[in-house]
């Protein structure tokens, strides 16, 4: 006699708000909600992990000025890393319009991840260094494509899937499990490679990031998406002509894109705090660790604050997170003034972790503050066409890169600094609530349980 397997419980993950209810189990939003928001949770930790672990902030710099990449190069890695991300997304969001199941483009991009990383690592211990340097970049725009294309859908599914209100605390579970997770990864490069080569704790980073892609892209998979509404599918242009139209109708977008291209300032300005750091401190993949470990903790101690201050208000996140960033560049330029004996790779880490808190808030704020006053018609376009201005913003903005070269490294931390202040205020303008979201399905639904049985 078979023996029927007891489902899996996920119910621990979810807030209260979310606990089954009654009054809950008929409504389509609800179906699968434990298993969908706990997988949900388990991709997320792992894709935060494995971002961490190849991070194009952090693990590529060091890789790239360990071989002896040029500082203009290692300027260019976020600019690259932003646009390949963003601007081919209208190619894909008005095909997507057409799809009622919207998971497996996120599954099939982020295995075309996991090939580009094992070809990188493959390629640094196969060819010149010097080739590798530039062949690197060129890979990290493919890798950031294939995230840019599963970053649509992710948003799709998590609209279509997890309720307005708990959204926020969705993103900060992934977070900050994948910054515990981190952290953890950090202590082993810290420990096991301590002050060994750079170029083989990067790699070894690079590795794991891969492995944990392919795990990320199972949990994904397995979520139930019901099939939702779909539309005609519409070309770039058209596309284009529809963003635009948004931008115009739609005051708070407009605002909404300013405060992006403004915090953008804070995603920059890792790798210059990287190169800076490797200026002052030692190459080995214990400091590197110890980074890596410091970018974690930032994850974990911020992203449970910064989801319930989300799901309260968004904006106020991105107006503090652009506060922090600012304060976390002054400390950095503070920290190459300090007397030499100060000058330590856990001093420095302190300022990782301050900056990264800032990442954290302001990624988690945008995140939110999008998907719940896009509305869901056109959730695809709000997505892919604001990602594609800040792609173009990111290419422009490339050229600190340059400042780094030419002028110092704390040049362009000064000037990410005050982009960082500038978009806190700019913050300050976006309305607190754009509109009242209509699920779907056609229900109003929040909280959860006070969901009408049909639809106004």
């Amino acid at each position: 006699m078979a023996v029927k397997k007891k489902p899996i419980n996920l119910n621990w993950m979810l807030p209260s708000i979310l606990k089954s209810g009654s009054d809950c189990q008929d409504q389509p939003q609800c179906r699968d909600l434990t298993r969908n928001y706990g997988l949900n949770v388990i991709n997320g930790a792992a894709s935060k992990l494995a971002e961490q672990l190849a991070s194009v902030k952090l693990v590529f710099p060091w890789l790239l000025a360990s071989i002896g990449a040029p500082a203009f190069l290692i300027g260019l890695l976020v600019p690259l890393r932003q646009a390949g991300a963003l601007l081919p997304q209208l190619l894909i969001s008005g095909q997507m319009r057409t799809a009622a199941v919207r998971k497996w483009f996120w599954v099939v991009t982020a295995s075309i991840q996991v090939v580009v990383l094992f070809l990188i690592v493959t390629g640094v211990w196969m060819i010149d260094s010097r080739l590798a340097a530039f062949a690197i970049p060129a890979m990290i725009l493919i890798y950031s494509i294939a995230r840019g294309i599963g970053s649509i859908a992710f948003q799709d599914v998590t609209a279509k899937t997890i309720p307005k209100g708990v959204r926020g605390r969705l993103l900060a579970n992934r977070s900050a499990i994948g910054g515990l997770l981190t952290i953890g990864t950090g202590l082993i490069l810290n420990m096991w490679l301590g002050d060994g080569n750079g170029v083989g704790g990067s790699l070894f980073a690079i590795v794991l990031a891969a492995l944990l892609w392919s795990s990320a892209a199972a949990a994904f998979a397995a979520i139930k998406e019901m099939p939702g509404a779909t539309a005609r599918a519409r070309n770039v242009v058209q596309e284009i002509r529809s963003g635009i139209q948004l931008v115009k109708s739609h005051t708070w977008y407009a605002r909404y894109l300013l405060v992006r291209i403004l915090l953008l300032a804070i995603e920059m300005a890792i790798p210059f705090y990287v190169l800076y750091g490797r200026q002052i401190l030692s190459d080995s993949a214990g400091t590197l660790g110890l980074l890596v470990m410091a970018a974690g903790l930032s994850q974990a101690l911020s992203s449970p604050f910064w989801g319930r201050f989300a799901d309260l208000s968004s904006r106020k996140v991105l107006v503090y997170s652009g506060i922090l960033g600012s304060v976390a560049a002054a400390m950095a330029i503070l920290f190459g003034r300090l007397p030499a004996s100060l000058q330590t790779p856990y001093t420095f880490a302190a300022v990782i972790v301050l900056l990264g808190i800032a990442e954290a808030g302001a990624i988690l704020g945008r995140k939110t503050y999008l998907i719940d006053n896009a509305e869901a018609s056109e959730r695809p376009t709000y997505v892919a066409f604001s990602n594609s201005i800040i792609g173009l913003a990111m290419l422009l903005l490339g050229g600190i890169g340059l400042a780094a070269q030419y002028a110092g490294v704390q040049t362009a931390i000064a000037i990410l600094a005050l982009m960082a202040l500038a978009g806190a205020a700019a913050g300050m303008l976006l309305p607190e609530d754009a509109q009242t979201e209509t699920l779907d399905s056609g229900y109003k639904c929040y909280p959860l349980q006070q969901c009408p049985s049909a639809a106004n």
